[in-house]
């Protein structure tokens, strides 16, 4: 069997690329949905925190990410060696219409190869994943940086793309299976091996029409799912996580003249699974301060926040985040923490007690203020167990969720009037 392309028939690196790329292909289709539904299953309230069912869904992704990198890199090299032989003709090139689908459902396939591939690498280079592509290069790509609406519109054009590849390839097979068994030609067995001695196509020239019309598909596509709001950053993908949004913090100040109202400010967290550190937010909380600079080190005050923790921001797992393994938001909507503020030799800090889930534990928050006459800017941070709070307790260890999870507090106050 010749390795090149004739005008009869298809070479054997042709029939190598083809059959290599319809493995590759039928692989990541399953994958791909078997951990969407895993995934769909871990972000739902009811999730039991499962670590066989999140370590099962991480393989799959991983599985299914690796395998579309390989599709991307199989269908580059297969274009560039079409490129470089001669297209095997039409046996029927005087049925018009069929002729004209067969070519835009082949430039349809060529393109989606390439696209759908590479806009899941896109999107996954945009999000923190917890599911990492198995390859020696990293998981970014140069260019893309780390978004929520990049990823989400890369997201949303993948899902897109998917499906638009999904119907060219059924077209392409149906086509394929009513040339063998009705039509009794040779489409079909051109691309098998071994196909022996092949009838010669009629002479016929190609066009650019059926390239015209696959880029009127792709843009009809493009267009249907920006008018239902597809790429508008909506993440059609379950494989991540993302860095959460902040939100308004609600603030109230205590009667007296110590009060002091916060303007502005964050109530961050940062917990790493699988190894990737994932940055959320909570975006409804209230602080009532009493403070009052003491000469020397020594008492300066006192604080109670209150923390709406539904309001957590924390990408595609802030629901899997409230079911009843994790915060359990519907018997445990609010967390707390009560402190006496100290002023040391260096820095302050607030002592007290925090409450999260019904589990009261001592915690220390050291911070820095600045003070400005009637104005101060304070930065603190501290480093909790998630186990002392019973959070995750289906995952006595790291292996997928690490026990510490950073707290960062960054406010702006005013002295109450």
């Amino acid at each position: 069997m010749s390795r090149t392309n004739t005008f009869s028939s298809y070479g054997s690196v042709a029939k190598g690329f083809h059959w290599l790329t319809a493995l590759l292909i039928f692989s990541a289709f399953p994958l791909g949905y078997f951990a969407n539904e895993l995934a769909h299953e871990i972000q739902s309230p009811g999730f039991d925190g499962s670590q066989a069912v999140i370590e099962r869904a991480t393989l799959l992704f991983s599985l299914h990410k690796t395998v579309g990198v390989a599709v991307f890199f199989t269908a580059l090299l297969r274009i560039l060696w079409a490129l470089s032989q001669p297209k095997p003709g039409l046996l029927h090139p005087d049925r018009k219409a069929e002729a004209l689908a067969a070519e835009v459902v082949h430039w349809l396939l060529y393109g989606s190869l390439v696209a759908v591939p590479l806009s899941g690498w896109i999107h996954h280079a945009a999000t923190t994943g917890f599911a990492p592509i198995w390859w020696p290069f990293g998981q970014n790509l140069p260019f893309v940086p780390k978004s929520d609406h990049v990823a989400g519109f890369f997201g949303g054009l993948h899902w897109l793309l998917v499906w638009t590849l999904a119907a060219a390839l059924g077209l392409h097979v149906a086509g394929a299976l009513k040339h063998h068994v009705i039509d009794r030609d040779s489409t079909l067995r051109r691309m098998l091996p071994g196909s022996g001695t092949l009838p010669k196509p009629p002479v016929q020239a190609h066009s650019l029409v059926p390239l015209l019309a696959a880029v009127v598909v792709w843009g009809g596509v493009l267009g249907g799912g920006a008018a239902l709001g597809l790429l508008g950053g909506h993440d059609h993908s379950h494989d991540h996580v993302t860095e959460g949004t902040v939100a308004p913090v609600v603030a109230t100040a205590p009667e007296g003249a110590g009060g002091w109202a916060v303007q502005s400010g964050t109530l961050g967290i940062a917990v790493t699974q699988m190894g990737s550190v994932i940055n959320g937010s909570f975006g409804e909380w209230t602080a009532v301060i009493n403070f009052e600079e003491p000469a020397a080190p020594g008492p300066a005050g006192d604080v109670e926040v209150t923390i709406a923790i539904p309001s957590l921001e924390l990408g595609t797992v802030a629901q899997q985040a409230m079911g009843t393994d994790y915060f359990d938001s519907a018997n445990f909507p609010t967390a707390q923490f009560k402190a006496e503020i100290e002023k040391l030799a260096e820095g302050y800090q607030a002592v007290g007690t925090l409450t999260i889930k019904g589990e009261t534990v001592p915690a220390t928050l050291p911070f820095d203020l600045e003070l400005n006459g009637d104005t101060a800017k304070m930065t603190g941070g501290l480093t909790l167990n998630r186990l002392d709070f019973r959070v995750g307790k289906s995952l006595p260890d790291e292996s997928s969720l690490a026990f510490a999870v950073n707290v960062a507090v960054e406010l702006d106050a005013k002295r109450a009037e």
